[in-house]
């Protein structure tokens, strides 16, 4: 039991990129070499959540605390709930298939495939790091830390137009990390201070004025409105994700821009809970706008890459709702939403990829009749794009069901409005794979199907589509204490059931 796993997994990945980025420039292993460490972290990852125990009533579990900076009261603390734990796994599982799918992105031309295959493991020790962290410093040095792997992944092997989207990125990301450096600081300051002052749980329950309560969460939740993204400050992402490769975009709108909507659950709720109630009006409909600018967004986009970061952006403006209806069914279905979009998202860019490396094209009107002549690609992007508009059976089904279900119990025309995004998801979805797939025979009839390695890309993803959408029990499961925990901090009463008991019992239910 003190065997440090989180720690395991912050410095797995960190080595695996030392010894990638010191092979000799000639070495054919660099992928190999990656592949192992990236598997080898989720074997380890694994072997953490076996000694995670349900019901156990601590706040976080696979704890490790020592002092690091004590005269500030900083400390490095790592623990896990349920909902870190699981973005945590997200996070191990996405990583090699990211590497299978980016084997043949770089050629092994000098050292840009070594330094591109470190970036990856380093941003993946990162991405473990920020979910851990129970130190809030220590999650704002991993929350900066992100930004450099991520930019140099777009800016150095990105499209022709990447060092402006990795400067935009940048610029985005760094406006918010100064703002919540000044929160943190805040934050701080009206707290206990001391050698923990730092912690989590030093600062959770503060007993602060009204306005210094509403502005510190303003200058906690500005900085993840900007990483989750939300509209009005989503407009870094499509340039992004258009200029990323397909495996950088899966990273960074799959796991990295989760931590937007963790940090709104870990800390906006945890610290600032009257000001979180206050905010509630106004991050709503910035979320049903989200939801909307994202949907109409992709229904009109003909980039394919681009395409996908709006459905994201509508996707993240549901999470959010989830978050903020303040129902243990809403939450539930949020953090659940979290993970299962990181599959479907990993699912649509990969596939996507595939595609766009052999028609040398993102302009979806260059595509069409696909099915015909790679049908396991199209097949693919079909499953990936159902689990996308929430198709039961798959995993975003329930997650949706959740959210809506749990949002109408607070906020019944909040939840009419939200429903309709159910049919906009099925509108770009559809009319995305009508174009590309559907038609016409494609200009080319050579072009080949999926390879094996694709195969193996493609097959875990499908997996997880099947088994969240039939089986997620075990996965809210281990998210429910969490959510429960989070929403007695904020206060916030259960909405009353819909059916009375004595209705229920008469009934026989």
């Amino acid at each position: 039991m003190n065997f440090p796993w989180l720690t395991t997994l912050l410095v797995l990945p960190l080595l695996g990129a030392a010894v990638v980025a010191l092979l000799p420039r000639s070495s054919t292993a660099v992928r190999p070499v990656s592949l192992a460490f990236s598997l080898a972290a989720l074997a380890v990852g694994v072997a953490a959540a076996t000694q995670y125990k349900l019901g156990s009533g601590e706040q976080f579990q696979l704890a490790e605390q020592h002092a690091w900076i004590p005269q500030f009261g900083v400390s490095y603390a790592l623990g896990v709930d349920g909902i870190a734990l699981t973005m945590i796994l997200l996070n191990l599982i996405l990583v090699p298939v990211c590497i299978l799918a980016a084997w043949n992105d770089v050629p092994a031309t000098g050292r840009r495939q070594h330094g591109y295959f470190a970036l990856m493991l380093t941003l993946a020790s990162i991405m473990t790091g920020v979910f851990a962290a129970t130190d809030v410093f220590l999650f704002y040095v991993f929350f900066e830390a992100m930004l450099l792997p991520v930019y140099f992944l777009i800016g150095m092997f990105g499209g022709s137009a990447r060092k402006r989207a990795a400067m935009v990125f940048l610029l985005y990301s760094l406006l918010g990390g100064a703002i919540l450096l000044v929160a943190m600081i805040g934050l701080y300051l009206v707290g206990p201070r001391g050698t923990e002052g730092f912690l989590v749980s030093s600062l959770t329950g503060l007993n602060m004025s009204t306005g210094m309560g509403r502005w510190l969460f303003l200058g906690f939740f500005i900085p993840f409105a900007i990483k989750a993204p939300m509209w009005p400050l989503h407009t870094w992402l499509p340039q992004a994700a258009e200029q990323a490769k397909p495996a950088t975009s899966v990273l960074l709108v799959g796991i990295m821009d989760k931590v937007g909507t963790y940090g709104m659950i870990r800390f906006c709720l945890s610290f600032f809970p009257e000001a979180s109630q206050w905010a509630t009006p106004v991050i709503l409909a910035f979320a049903l706008i989200s939801m909307a600018v994202g949907a109409f967004m992709a229904i009109g986009e003909h980039d394919l890459y681009r395409l996908i970061a709006y459905t994201s952006i509508s996707h993240f403006g549901f999470i959010v709702l989830g978050i903020f209806a303040f129902t243990t069914i809403s939450q539930a279905g949020a953090t659940l939403y979290m993970v299962n979009h990181g599959f479907t998202t990993a699912g649509l860019f990969l596939i996507a990829g595939m595609m766009v490396s052999r028609r040398g094209s993102r302009d979806i009107r260059d595509f069409g009749g696909w099915q015909k002549t790679t049908p396991l690609i199209a097949g693919s992007l079909l499953f990936a794009g159902m689990s996308g508009l929430a198709l039961p059976g798959l995993n975003s089904f329930i997650s949706e069901f959740y959210v809506i279900v749990g949002v109408f119990q607070r906020h019944a025309w909040v939840g009419v409005l939200a429903a309709t995004g159910v049919i906009l998801s099925s509108t770009y979805i559809l009319w995305m794979y009508k174009r590309v797939a559907t038609g016409p025979d494609p200009q080319r009839s050579d072009v080949p199907d999926m390879t094996g390695r694709e195969k193996w890309v493609v097959a875990p993803l499908i997996a997880a589509f099947l088994l969240l959408g039939f089986f997620p029990k075990p996965v809210l499961d281990v998210l429910e204490p969490a959510v429960e925990q989070t929403l007695n901090y904020v206060g916030v009463p259960a909405p009353a059931p819909a059916i009375d008991t004595a209705t229920a019992e008469g009934t026989g239910r």
